[in-house]
């Protein structure tokens, strides 16, 4: 951007509206009333018009007031740029998800993207089929940092509360279900504490830790579990489980999917755990962003119904 911004400080944008509603209207009078100012006010304007571009632009005549060549020269190059400053500075941007080529990035885990990218993207193949969808894999723990960074656009994140200067709005309320392959072994339901502590497990660590916040309750009632696998992913679990006896507890949106596409069993905790937020966060330098909000509204509406 080469902008000289000395060569502005002598000018008032006001002038210039005025120099093309004189250029229109071909007199002082007639200029005066579509501005809704008095004729002094104008003529005052005029003058300093001509200092400003040391021409007279504008001479009495039978007609009115004739422009002059610099006059000419001045509205032809003047007109396009104050229409297109107008545009810039009035008119709302819109977004048509019709027929917009736009591209998100939204940070998920894998877990999130198996949940709520399948309804998202069918959505999106009926009433936006331009828009391109570019899943970027997120620690939520670290989502602050790539909404900060511009490294993604929207987050679906499952940490608690936002970070200055983000927004959040929760989606969707979860609690956890344990799950394993009824060919491995059949424990009786309810399942009991015995036999979940007694079970293997499979455990999903964002940080390469071997124990959660179900480890930390167990402790409290007396009880511990094994931990034989750890995992940053989720989507290696289900076929574990169909090769072993183990137990994998994850959040419970995923039931539906898991039972469906790999024949497994579900059942409550047998314990009390807190239920988590599933939100998405975004910066709030784009809270107006019209795209975005309409994603965000989208992701919104498809979870509310």
């Amino acid at each position: 951007m080469n902008i000289r911004e000395n060569d502005f400080s002598r000018i008032d944008l006001n002038l210039l509206t005025v120099l093309l509603v004189l250029y229109r209207e071909g007199s002082v009078s007639r200029a005066a009333q579509k501005l809704f100012l008095g004729q002094p006010a104008v003529s005052g304007a005029l003058a300093r018009l001509r200092v400003m571009f040391d021409d007279p632009l504008f001479v009495r005549s039978a007609n009115g007031m004739d422009p002059t060549p610099r006059a000419h020269a001045l509205v032809r190059e003047l007109t396009p740029l104050m229409e297109n400053m107008q545009q810039v500075l009035f008119r709302q941007p819109q977004f048509s998800p019709a027929s917009s080529q736009h591209s998100f990035r939204l940070g998920i885990t894998d877990w999130v993207e198996s949940w709520l990218m399948p309804p998202l993207f069918e959505l999106l193949h009926q009433h936006a089929p331009g828009i391109t969808l570019n899943v970027v894999a997120t620690d939520p723990f670290q989502d602050g940092d790539a909404l900060e960074q511009d490294r993604i656009d929207l987050a679906i994140s499952v940490a608690d509360g936002a970070a200055q200067g983000l927004r959040r709005q929760v989606l969707a309320v979860m609690g956890y279900k344990t799950f394993w392959h009824p060919a491995q072994w059949q424990p009786r339901l309810p399942l009991t504490l015995e036999a979940y502590t007694r079970g293997e497990h499979l455990l999903v660590s964002y940080r390469g830790a071997n124990s959660s916040i179900i480890d930390r309750q167990l402790a409290l009632l007396g009880h511990r579990r094994r931990v034989r696998y750890t995992t940053p992913h989720f989507a290696t679990l289900p076929l574990m489980l169909q090769r072993t006896p183990t137990f994998a507890t994850v959040p419970d949106g995923l039931e539906p999917s898991w039972r469906q596409h790999f024949g497994l069993c579900a059942s409550e905790l047998p314990l009390e755990i807190a239920k988590f937020e599933v939100a998405m966060l975004w910066h709030r330098r784009r809270e107006q962003e019209p795209a975005l909000q309409w994603l965000r509204s989208s992701l919104a509406q498809l979870l509310a119904q």
